[in-house]
């Protein structure tokens, strides 16, 4: 996410097994054929918004079928005067348990909210509401994890969802089901800490069969890949914090570079629920953790238990003032790592640099963002609009092929900007800004919707603003006005 208030940022995040319920969670879910159940016939899926797709196909992808689920001029029939707010980021949907259909979940960033969509049988959204406003958010609420018990242990869903503005934000359980106790802000998780949080990603429970394992990831230039580990399945208050290191103390992230594999460990932060944001801050500097240049996004590899220790995260990227010029040691136009845990033990493991922007400046991934991860590729969302000044195109997705590792871009923001009447209303400011819209949420539908490789997009088009989408979510109290739209979309054709 950028740190420019006007904005925000996705994720996401794993989809649990279609096991009695079916789950989406904002990422990806279990895609090996052993491992899921789809259902048995598939529905019928179309354009359900009044407005118009935001996003195309990149050549090679042409087969990809886009279809619009919901946007912020949409009227829903059982609930007229909601509003689908802007920056629609961390995601999941889970099947409605009052009878046939869906239930979709959505933070919305610069809102501090989290709206509730009712979907029907063939994904048709019907009824909308907010079960969270900024009064109870609180701070920006970024990516999320819908956190269940078919695939991380849980007792009951859960959705994970990231506080990120300022040091001192923290980590929110929500339940998906509870009446919409808006301005309730005491769902926050001391035991998770205090941090620019971007995403908190339990790892599924076959991972560390009877413990419960949380990656957190921190957005700030000396940002942090934390962990809570629990010696029982889906507690969030036992558990102890760690922040990770290289074994060589060396915090510096340029110092390590792609084609070399890096020997990780996590150490234990003290005091993690009475302590400060900054004390926790402090503690990793003396600790000589990894100083990482905003790590905002985190999924893990699907198809099987060994599976889910390897953990993907991005390092977005910071530059000086100037959009050209690097900070040192850090990355500036972003990277992508891959840690892989050890088997018994997961405050040990192995780092290395996946994916590196640095590698094509502008031509390659630029600020990459949101992560969506399956059992053989890692979808790359950009969030390009620090407006690195040798950037050379709009948002896109990239596609990173594990076993290639070859990077092609897939979907890009279409911004149609020759087209007078779209680019009124679409991109109203800002108009001639390259990457000026971002991603939120990407994660898998497949189980669902019973058509294989079917993926939903969540997306910020920063520059379609209009006053009817401001305070949408009727709190009272938050960091800033938005008057910005938002979408999601379903993609399918999406290899997994």
């Amino acid at each position: 996410m950028s740190k420019k208030l006007f904005k925000a940022r996705t994720l996401t995040f794993a989809v649990a097994a279609f096991v009695a319920s079916a789950i989406a969670i904002t990422a990806c879910k279990k895609d090996s054929k052993d491992e899921e159940t789809e259902t048995e016939t598939a529905i019928e899926l179309k354009d359900y918004s009044v407005n118009p797709s935001l996003v195309k196909a990149m050549t090679g992808f042409e087969g990809l079928k886009i279809t619009t689920l919901i946007s912020s001029d949409d009227v829903l029939p059982e609930s007229p005067n909601f509003v689908f707010g802007a920056q629609p980021d961390g995601a999941g949907i889970i099947k409605n348990p009052a009878g046939e259909g869906f239930i979709m979940i959505n933070n919305h960033e610069i809102l501090q909210s989290v709206s509730r969509v009712y979907l029907d049988k063939n994904f048709k959204p019907v009824k909308g509401e907010y079960i969270v406003d900024s009064d109870g958010g609180m701070t920006r609420l970024c990516s999320a994890t819908l956190a269940t018990p078919e695939e991380h242990g849980f007792a009951k869903a859960t959705f994970l969802t990231a506080g990120e503005s300022g040091a001192e934000s923290m980590i929110h359980s929500i339940d998906p089901f509870a009446a919409a106790d808006k301005k309730n802000n005491q769902r926050t998780l001391s035991a998770l800490g205090r941090w620019s949080a971007e995403n908190a990603v339990p790892l599924p429970k076959g991972s560390y069969p009877g413990k419960t394992v949380i990656l957190i990831g921190e957005d700030e230039t000396d940002g942090q890949l934390a962990m809570y580990v629990s010696n029982a399945q889906g507690d969030l208050i036992g558990g102890k914090l760690y922040a990770m290191k290289r074994t060589n103390n060396d915090p510096v992230e340029t110092n390590m570079s792609k084609g070399t594999s890096y020997d990780v460990e996590f150490v234990e932060l003290t005091d993690p629920k009475t302590s400060t944001g900054a004390q926790l801050q402090q503690q990793t500097i003396d600790k000589k953790a990894l100083m990482l240049a905003r790590v905002e996004d985190i999924d893990y590899r699907k198809g099987s238990a060994a599976n889910g220790r390897e953990v993907y995260f991005t390092a977005t990227g910071v530059s000086q003032a100037d959009k050209v010029t690097p900070v040192s040691g850090k990355t500036m136009w972003g990277r992508v790592y891959k840690l892989v845990l050890d088997a018994n033990n997961p405050l040990i493991g192995k780092l290395e640099v996946a994916v590196d922007g640095h590698d094509n400046p502008g031509k390659s991934i630029v600020n990459p963002d949101n992560l969506c991860v399956t059992e053989n590729y890692v979808y790359i969302q950009e969030d390009g609009d620090s407006f690195y000044r040798d950037n050379d195109h709009d948002g896109t997705i990239w596609q990173f092929a594990m076993a290639a590792k070859t990077l092609k871009p897939m979907l890009q923001m279409n911004h149609r900007r020759s087209d007078a009447t779209f680019n009124s209303k679409y991109n109203s400011v800002n108009s001639q800004l390259t990457s000026s819209w971002e991603y939120g949420a990407m994660y898998d539908i497949s189980s669902m919707t019973g058509i294989p490789d079917s993926f939903i997009v969540n997306l910020h088009p920063h520059t379609w603003q209009d006053a009817k989408y401001r305070n949408a979510d009727g709190g009272t109290t938050r960091l800033t006005n938005n008057s910005e739209g938002g979408q999601v979309v379903i993609v399918r054709g999406i290899a997994r």
